[in-house]
Order: structure tokens, then C-alpha cells, then sequence
């Protein structure tokens, strides 16, 4: 009786819950991802939510090497503020750098010391138009050391996403991180208006049970009045799990009815809805796949989840026109107005 009466309430704010005021006039989607060719911001956009085409023919449109200590980027998230402005988050990390010759080592640091994939910070970039970008870097080890964080020993911060704090009116950054080779966990910070710095002391968001093995990935989205993070545990491989708090910085307790059929380690979860339904798409990347891909799952009510498959996929209904090998994708919306000038722009 009692999770019947849980599941009823939640069904009913999700019926309820909308966009922010903007949203209404919002009407078409845009995706951010990266790819392991060039490390470089792709976009691609979709007018239905199904078909999506690459925008400048699935080149970057922004070069990682032009805007990143490491000369590369990963794990783009894009996030719409409050104040209608595009915000892109971005791990500053080149997993190739050694190959393509911006470094002589493998990592940045001793792979020993700091473990793989090792990077000191993010790249932010902010725009009105979607065309035009500012872009800062945020260096984790300039930030003074914290009784549970040596920041100057940071081993990584990575998979950087950003929320709207409503009650403090700031927007929040969380990303991955950890101290040397130890095990990850999430942190967060606010950042400022113009997207160049953070204006608090990164705190931790989440963590593993007894700090028992890495959490990495976190993905948050208010519906109604609860904060759902998604995010990748690797208590036993690489697995998307679902976490809810009535608080956007916690405490987030996990429940065990996400699944999504997956065998096979995976990652980066990211969640978005279907604009004008109470239908939410929980999408995330299969690294294992050949050639890697993204799988969907859809949800009305955080208790269950439908599967839907893979893009391209004949039972999918998630298809691509021109891109293929997409990795780590966030989705946000935007109006056919601003789309149709984009699809202009980089048509030239």
C-alpha cells in the first residue's frame, strides 16, 4: 500500500512537473557529444526527438585543440539557463595526446600516481546564439587544499554537468573526481553568471558506500519536487544506477528499480523528456559496442523503464542521418527559430 501510494504521488508531480518559463516556446532538441577521433564538441540536432542529423557534417564545431590545456575535450554537457544562454561543460583530457603527438608521456601525470586518464581540470563556454563562445579553463590543482580534497593531487575531474540551483538562484556544477589514484566521487560546486569560474568551495555530492569502489558520471534533473541523479557504479562493472533527494545537494539515496537491460558495461546516463509528454528518455554510452553507440530508455514515473534499444536499431524508433561513433551525449532544447538559424550557419 505504501509504495502504491509513493508511486501515485510521483506519477501525479510528473504529470504535473514542466520545463522552466522558457521552455514553452522551446520546441526542437540539440545534442552535444564527442568522438575518440578527434576529441573535438560535435552537435546534432533533432526536430522530433527520433531522426537527428549532425550539424557541419559531424565535424567538430569546435576544435578540442583550440580551447583545452590537453588539446582535447570529452563528456560535453549542455545545459539552457535560466536566462536563456547555452552553457557547455567539458572534461579537459586528450586520452590519444601521446599518439598525436601534443605530449611525449601517455598521461599528463605518472599513470602510477594519479591512474588513468589522469587531466587537472574542465573547460567552460557560454553562448547566446549557439555560433558565438566564450570559453575558460578551471584548474582544480590552483584551488587550496580542503580537509577530505588535496586539490593539488587531484587525479582527475572529469564528466562535468550543470543545474539550476532554484532556491539559491546559482547555477551548479558536479563532475567527477579524486584525489590521486584513490577511488571517484562526485563533487560540486556553483559557478558564476558568466560561466569562467567557480564562486564556492567544491563539496562532495556523492560517494559509494564506505568509499568502496568509483561512482563517476552524475547526471541531475528536478522533476516536480524531487532532484534524480543518475549515475555509473562500478560496484560490479560499469552500471547506471538511480538515485532520488528532495535536496538538489542531497543526501541522494539510491533505490534498485532502474534497469535497462544491459549486459555489458556502460556509462555516461543522461536524462531528458520528450517535449509536450510526461515521457522521460534516459540515454547512455556503450563503450563495449563496435562501433559504439547509444542505447534509450524511456520512463513516466522513476519506478519503471521501458528499454527501447540502440539508434539505428530496427525495434528503435532513435535514428541517425549522418553521424556514427558518437560518445558521452547531453541533450537540451531549443526553439525551430534558433535551430533553423544554426542549420543556416553551419550549412555555409
Amino acid at each position: 500500500m505504501h509504495n502504491t501510494l509513493i508511486r501515485t504521488l510521483s506519477a501525479i508531480l510528473i504529470a504535473t512537473a514542466c520545463l522552466p518559463t522558457y521552455s514553452q516556446k522551446l520546441d526542437a532538441y540539440l545534442m552535444v557529444y564527442h568522438k575518440d577521433q578527434d576529441h573535438g564538441l560535435h552537435m546534432a540536432y533533432s526536430f522530433d526527438g527520433y531522426q537527428w542529423t549532425a550539424l557541419n557534417d559531424d565535424h567538430p564545431i569546435v576544435a578540442g585543440d583550440t580551447i583545452a590545456q590537453q588539446h582535447g575535450i570529452r563528456d560535453p554537457h549542455i545545459f539552457r539557463g535560466p536566462d536563456g544562454a547555452y552553457y557547455i561543460a567539458m572534461t579537459d583530457l586528450h586520452i590519444y595526446a601521446m599518439r598525436e603527438g601534443y605530449r611525449t608521456t601517455e598521461w599528463e601525470r605518472d599513470g602510477k600516481l594519479y591512474a588513468w586518464g589522469n587531466n587537472r581540470g574542465l573547460v567552460l563556454m557560454k553562448s547566446t546564439d549557439l555560433i558565438h563562445w566564450t570559453h575558460h579553463g578551471i584548474d582544480f590543482t590552483q584551488l587550496p587544499p580542503q580537509p577530505d580534497m588535496n586539490w593539488k593531487e587531484v587525479g582527475c575531474v572529469w564528466a562535468p554537468e550543470t543545474v539550476y540551483d532554484e532556491e539559491q538562484h546559482k547555477m551548479l556544477i558536479h563532475f567527477t573526481t579524486r584525489e590521486g589514484n584513490k577511488h571517484n566521487k562526485i563533487y560540486c560546486a556553483y559557478v558564476d553568471d558568466d560561466f569562467t569560474h567557480l564562486t564556492s568551495t567544491p563539496q562532495l555530492l556523492f560517494e559509494a558506500p564506505e568509499d568502496r569502489y568509483n561512482v563517476i558520471d552524475s547526471n541531475i534533473t528536478k522533476v516536480g519536487d524531487t532532484y534524480h541523479l543518475f549515475y555509473v557504479s562500478h560496484e560490479r562493472g560499469a552500471t547506471p544506477r538511480h538515485a532520488a533527494s528532495a535536496n538538489i545537494t542531497g543526501p541522494y539515496t539510491t533505490d534498485d528499480y532502474y534497469h535497462d537491460g544491459e549486459r555489458q558495461g556502460h556509462e555516461a546516463p543522461s536524462l531528458w523528456r520528450r517535449l509536450g509528454t510526461d515521457t522521460y528518455v534516459l540515454m547512455f554510452d556503450n563503450f563495449n559496442r563496435r562501433p559504439m553507440n547509444f542505447g534509450f530508455v524511456e520512463t513516466r514515473d522513476f519506478f519503471t523503464y521501458h528499454p527501447i534499444g540502440y539508434f539505428d536499431e530496427a525495434s528503435n524508433r532513435m535514428t541517425r542521418t549522418n553521424f556514427e561513433e558518437q560518445k558521452h551525449g547531453s541533450i537540451t532544447y531549443i526553439s525551430r527559430k534558433e535551430l533553423k538559424k544554426l542549420i543556416k550557419y553551419w550549412e555555409k
